[in-house]
């Protein structure tokens, strides 16, 4: 049985409209124009839309058994069915996902903490983040019309290179 993220929208949807109080007073909207922010009347929130991110992410380290390997990252897939498909041998690996957030900082943010966060929990190698793409949906589908981006992750799941 497959688990939704909380707060995640259904399948099939590309937004969804996150609530906040606020940006915080460092963010700078001239850095992401025109991102849906825009006041609740009367309430002091701010509502932002968030946006869809391809979030590719490269790990690597000391071998370690291809059978642990599997394990962590098929465990990983089982805790977070948002991962796409993971790649793996015995001293690297990749992870492609669909991050949702406001902008392209957060899902970095996140793909960032992803490894490390659920590393004993899905008893996942002790690897060091050394590669990590973050892209805009219309960036990742534009370069697959135009044949140079990755391949659509297909077949979804984990597999070795």
């Amino acid at each position: 049985m497959r688990r939704a993220r909380p707060g995640a929208p259904p399948r099939g949807t590309a937004e969804r409209v996150l609530t906040s109080v606020g940006a915080g007073a460092d963010y700078d909207e001239s850095r992401n124009p025109g991102q849906g922010v825009a006041p609740e009347a009367g309430s002091g929130v701010t509502v932002e839309t968030s946006r869809l991110w391809h979030v590719t992410l490269c790990v690597s380290g000391d071998e370690a058994p291809l059978t642990e390997v599997r394990r962590g990252l098929e465990q990983l897939a089982h805790d977070h069915p948002f991962l796409l498909t993971s790649r793996y041998a015995n001293n690297h690996a990749e992870i492609r996902y669909w991050e949702e957030a406001r902008d392209l900082h957060d899902a970095a943010a996140v793909a960032l903490r992803l490894w490390g966060e659920h590393r004993s929990t899905s008893k996942l190698p002790p690897w060091e983040i050394v590669g990590l793409e973050v892209i805009d949906r219309d960036t990742y589908h534009q370069r697959i019309a135009e044949g140079y981006g990755p391949p659509p992750a297909a077949p979804v799941g984990v597999h070795p290179y």
